[in-house]
């Protein structure tokens, strides 16, 4: 039997690459006969330059750029040819916020990475978005690229509430020959009800009541920038990340298509029998864009089943199978949360030896 396993990382204890082995481990013990293909997959959060680099190779290059509050934190650029790849987790992410306040931070070391890109000689740079903990619309990474104002493009959402000016001349003649690619699995726009602060604030530490304020901010910054592009399905990626690349002439990829793509995925699902997919915690949002969504629908394009194995599952047989899963099992369920948390590489391949009972010939 032919199994293609491609899961998503396990936010918070297993990488994609870390959980892919993992499933193949303990899958390998009940069913030592069946060809396993390995297809660690992203959506442009974190995990995605280290899934690049398993499917396409390239050099890893280790940068130091600035973090969210202006503290050095280390970050890797993937180039593949004239090809360079980000992570804005790297350098803005919500491990890096945590305890601080949300409204200071920056997305400066975002733009500092594409300044990195272009210095290796980069022509196309791709940044995965995903996992931020930062709201400023992307000012920080505008700012880094050489856009000036009135006020500090560098101080978050809280230093933007009065900005009268932006000037992206420099900004945009530094780009002016290079393909900005933000690969996301987020279309929200910059802002309104559906926006930028208003749907990701609260899991970034802004307060309830803080966020018509913060969204308020977006608004004004969109205003003296571009009021258009505020509108763009995913310009509200990343805290807005994804507006900055799309107002210095960037494009927009869905994470999971980019990456489905360059592993080629589809390909592979045609070529197996099953195909296994995971996350973290496997809910009715994965619909959004996420892996196991992405996975599944390709699989059902090829006719072949898909099943998820997840830290949590949280949604029913019905909600299930409307993500074209055919079944979804829980590592929290099966070993329990402690051994879950605790040994997440152990516990998920007895889980998938568990899984290949069921499903293995």
């Amino acid at each position: 039997m032919r199994v293609l396993i491609a899961p998503d990382k396990f936010a918070g204890t297993l990488t994609a690459v870390e959980a892919a082995d993992a499933i193949a481990t303990g899958w390998a013990r009940r069913a030592p006969g069946d060809a396993l293909d390995l297809a660690p997959m992203a959506d442009g959060g974190p995990g995605f330059v280290d899934v690049m680099y398993t499917a396409l190779g390239g050099e890893l290059a280790a940068v130091t750029v600035s973090g969210p509050f202006g503290e050095p934190v280390p970050a890797m650029l993937l180039l593949v040819g004239d090809t360079a790849y980000a992570e804005s987790a790297q350098a803005c992410g919500l491990h890096l916020t945590q305890a601080r306040d949300p409204e200071a931070a920056s997305t400066v070391g975002v733009g500092e990475l594409i300044v990195a890109a272009l210095g290796a000689g980069a022509r196309r740079v791709v940044v995965g978005l995903g996992g931020s903990g930062t709201t400023d619309g992307g000012a920080g990474l505008l700012s880094a690229l050489g856009a000036t104002a009135d006020l500090d493009l560098e101080g978050g959402p809280r230093g933007l509430a009065d900005i009268t000016r932006v000037d992206l001349r420099a900004a945009r003649h530094r780009v002016a020959d290079v393909e900005l690619v933000a690969a996301s699995d987020v279309d929200s726009p910059l802002t309104g009800l559906f926006g930028a602060a208003k749907t990701f604030g609260p899991q970034k530490g802004i307060p309830e009541e803080r966020l018509p304020e913060v969204d308020a901010t977006l608004e004004r910054f969109a205003e003296v920038v571009d009021r258009r592009l505020a509108l763009v399905p995913g310009a509200g990626a990343a805290g807005g990340l994804g507006y900055a690349l799309l107002v210095l002439g960037g494009t927009r990829e869905p994470g999971i298509g980019l990456v489905a793509e360059c592993v080629r995925l589809r390909e592979r699902a045609k070529a197996a029998d099953l195909v296994i997919t995971g996350e973290g915690a496997f809910d009715f949002s994965s619909r959004s864009g996420k892996v196991p969504y992405g996975v599944a629908a390709i699989a059902g394009e090829v006719l072949r089943p898909c099943i998820a194995l997840a830290g949590r599952v949280l949604v029913g047989s019905r909600e299930m199978r409307a993500l074209g899963v055919e079944s979804a099992y829980s590592l929290v369920d099966a070993v329990g949360e402690e051994r879950a948390m605790g040994d997440p590489m152990g516990a998920l391949a007895d889980l998938a030896e568990r899984v290949a009972r069921s499903w293995s010939r």
